[in-house]
């Protein structure tokens, strides 16, 4: 009762503070980079962080007390660029700068008071997807500053785990991200994951800025914090030559006997691996881990007296109680993404590091409100005009109209990842035509074919017929996906890129690999749910043959596939973007060489609808009508 009354009063405190006061906490062990201002740093005691990598990890001196410890976990995971607000109609809720805020109030209402009897502290960390591509993300690369990671540092994190949107863009933007979070020095954790095919990432670990795990002490006390990253990443996202080490709990596992060793004994997994059950299943082949924050999964955990952001429900309660191997009993927390809710977990450790107690009335998500909202709180001012003031700028630049459709546009995704649409027909059409001008420059053959992924279209709505502005070809397109050509594709294996493509087609929006379905020019297909879906090995091959295409016709009237029988003939020249190529979305290309045109599928769109040898401003009826033109015939 005491210690609570000790914190009521240090929120008490800081209610009475400013706004404006804020910022990251002072740490010993890091430098201060003065080119940029940043917030006021909050004096916040014996804090230190120490990256750790195999072998035992090297710590502070400082003993660990004997006696019981009140650690506050902030987290939040898939922030994913979302910096203003939670968008249309929710205007009054999320936004990092609004984020920010409630950080720093929580942080100081855990910091330990010198005079308490018992000791407490606070870690912040994120379970990863730390940035999006979208037009937030893309003002930070056209300006060189990219927004996310300044927020981040400002914001200051103990943690932050690798996810996979993370590697969208390639390893050297990730790479660049990493060092723009500058003053804090944050570092960014997965321990199944090996850098040393990436020159730039390798650099980073070798420094101590990616690592396995790290050691944070706060008020005298050591807690090891420990990532992991989906072992998906490499069909999902861009690693290039960074390799995925699939055995997750071993390499968790290793970590977690490194840092017990070394005398840590309050340790924290911050993962992402998509999915909040995963971690849960996982949990079941570890010991040692005190406390699990998920991410990836934008899965919601709260409890009837949480305030929510509206539109979300209470599916399942903060925090989630799981087991691990020994049948210990382990809180699992996540939150849903976006900067909506920051996730406040408070435990109680004995002074053997045994967590004895959940404080539930103290836990749980904190909705980011502002304006009217009884929860409301300003946003923190340095976040607010280094970060969302020169975003919104720029994308209010990208309002311009630079065409006009005559017919609403199908981009919802439980339509692009399951059938032909006319918007996924625009896109793939866009590629056709982009590669098609450059083939000459790049020296490559013309494209017979293009094919754009479902998953790689991004607006998720219907748009309404009317202007078309440079941002809504960024809501369709915001990733760094280049415009690429494969040459000499067999027809053989053109046939198994669009068996993968339908192979977890179904009825509806779908998760997982349902993002492979193809939208297509140049051709025309026909194909079955009921035939045997195609098996992919992890390298691609094929270990289970697909039997669900049944016709292939070029728009010139060749037939590429009858009856599911693939007829003779030349190979083919196809247009797709470089994810796909390089294997993303399990596309089994199996690593035969390409060609980037350096142009993004987005600008490949904005170009085709506006160019005079495009569609010159217009989008009719005629060329993309509403449910398509029969490219994707789907059978009984």
């Amino acid at each position: 009762m005491k210690l609570y009354v000790l914190i009521a009063g240090v929120v008490l405190m800081v209610s009475l503070l400013p706004v404006a006061c804020g910022g990251s906490p002072a740490s010993s062990s890091v430098a201060t980079v003065t080119a940029r201002p940043t917030l006021t740093p909050v004096p916040i005691p014996n804090t230190e962080a120490t990256p750790t990598t195999a072998p035992a990890p090297t710590v502070t001196d400082t003993p660990t007390p004997t006696g019981s410890y009140r650690l506050t976990i902030l987290h939040n995971n898939d922030g994913e660029s979302q910096l203003v607000d939670l968008g249309s109609g929710l205007e009054d809720f999320g936004g990092v700068a609004h984020f920010a805020t409630v950080v720093q109030r929580e942080k100081w209402a855990a910091s330990s008071d010198e005079g308490a009897s018992e000791k407490s502290g606070w870690i912040m960390v994120s379970s990863g997807d730390n940035f999006l591509a979208g037009p937030e993300f893309t003002a930070g690369l056209r300006s060189g500053t990219y927004y996310d990671a300044l927020a981040l540092d400002l914001i200051g994190y103990d943690a932050i785990a690798l996810g996979n949107h993370d590697f969208d863009f390639g390893p050297e933007v990730l790479a660049e991200f990493i060092k723009q979070v500058s003053d804090s020095q944050a570092p960014f954790l997965s321990s199944n994951l090996d850098f040393s095919g990436e020159p730039s990432l390798q650099a980073l670990f070798d420094e101590g800025r990616i690592a396995e795990s790290v050691v944070v002490q706060r008020n005298g006390v050591r807690i090891g914090i420990i990532g992991v990253t989906t072992p998906n990443l490499r069909s999902i996202s861009s690693p290039r030559n960074v390799k995925i080490i699939s055995g997750v709990a071993g390499e968790i596992q290793a970590e977690v006997d490194r840092l017990e060793a070394a005398g840590v004994n309050k340790i924290v997994l911050i993962s992402h691996l998509q999915d909040v059950d995963v971690d849960i299943a996982l949990l079941k082949q570890i010991d040692g881990v005190d406390v699990v924050v998920a991410g990836g999964g934008d899965d919601l955990l709260a409890n009837p007296r949480d305030p929510l952001v509206p539109g979300d429900e209470y599916p399942r309660p903060y925090p989630i109680i799981a087991t691990d191997l020994d049948g210990t009993e382990v809180p699992v927390v996540t939150t849903a993404g976006q900067y909506g809710y920051l996730g406040k977990l408070v435990v109680q450790f004995d002074g053997g590091g045994n967590l004895t107690d959940i404080d539930a009335e103290a836990s749980g998500p904190i909705r980011i409100a502002h304006w009217i909202n009884p929860d409301a709180v300003r946003p923190q001012p340095d976040v607010q005009t280094q970060v969302v003031d020169p975003v919104v700028r720029f994308i209010e630049d990208l309002t311009r109209a630079i065409a006009t459709s005559q017919v609403v546009l199908e981009g919802r995704r439980s339509e692009v990842r399951s059938r032909e649409t006319n918007q996924g027909n625009l896109m793939a059409d866009a590629l056709h035509r982009k590669a098609s001008q450059l083939a000459d420059e790049y020296a490559v053959s013309s494209p017979d074919v293009a094919i754009q992924n479902g998953g790689g279209i991004r607006n998720g709505v219907l748009l309404p017929a009317g202007p078309i502005t440079e941002l809504d070809t960024f809501d369709m397109a915001p990733f760094s996906n280049l415009v690429t050509v494969l040459e000499n594709i067999s027809r053989e294996q053109f046939k198994e890129v669009l068996e993968n493509a339908v192979s977890r087609a179904v009825d509806g929006d779908t998760e997982g690999g349902s993002g492979r379905f193809a939208q297509v020019s140049g051709f025309s297909f026909e194909w079955s749910e009921s035939g045997t879906a195609q098996v992919l090995g992890p390298d691609g091959t094929v270990d289970t043959p697909g039997a669900r295409v049944q016709r292939v016709m070029l728009n010139d009237g060749t037939v590429i596939v009858d009856g599911g029988a693939v007829m003779p003939g030349s190979a083919l020249t196809v247009a797709t973007i470089d994810f796909l190529a390089r294997g993303g979305d399990q596309y089994p290309y199996r690593g035969a060489p390409f060609t980037n045109m350096g142009v993004s599928y987005q600008q490949a769109l904005a170009d085709y609808i506006q160019d005079t040898d495009g569609l010159y401003g217009t989008v009719t009826a005629a060329d993309y009508p509403e449910g398509g033109e029969g490219r994707i015939v789907r059978l009984p």
